[in-house]
């Protein structure tokens, strides 16, 4: 389960003295007792696939930072913050490519009978995509590519 890997990671960075990556795996370990306490799931904990959930958000808001630095001139800050979502990525599954998503989109939509998309096909379509492909799709980025088919 990610959540007992991560305690394990914790641990060895506190042992190797890596106070970044213990920062970090704190930080997470935060998060994820924040959403189950939200949740009402203190005592059970979260899923794995909610425990992702919550690391993929994280992952996201290094990423909104990273850009926001950049276009601040504050490189120094983007890169700690890189830093910190190679860490965090790291838990993650690994992200499918433009090519395969677009590949899943068109298999999809030819399951589905769909073949010139309109607007209120949208959210069916990313559903569908999402239900098979779960966390190793960038929900932007499919969004992104399905708005390019919709005529």
């Amino acid at each position: 389960m990610v959540k007992d890997q991560l305690q394990d990671d914790l641990k060895a960075a506190m042992l190797a003295r890596e106070t970044e990556k213990v920062e970090v795996l704190k930080g997470l370990k935060s998060a994820i007792l924040y959403a189950e306490v939200a949740a009402n799931k203190r005592d059970e904990g979260l899923s794995n696939d909610e425990v992702l959930a919550v690391m993929k958000k994280e992952s996201k808001k290094r990423q909104d930072s990273i850009e926001l630095y950049e276009k601040g001139g504050n490189q120094e800050m983007a890169q700690k913050e890189k830093n910190e979502k190679d860490i965090i990525d790291n838990y993650l599954p690994k992200q499918l490519s433009e090519d395969e998503v677009n590949s899943m989109i068109d298999d999809t939509m030819q399951s589905m009978g769909i073949d010139k998309p309109e607007r209120s096909d949208m959210g069916k379509i990313i559903g569908a995509v999402k239900s098979k492909a779960g966390a190793s799709v960038e929900g932007s980025l499919l969004a992104k590519l399905v708005n390019a088919r919709i005529q």
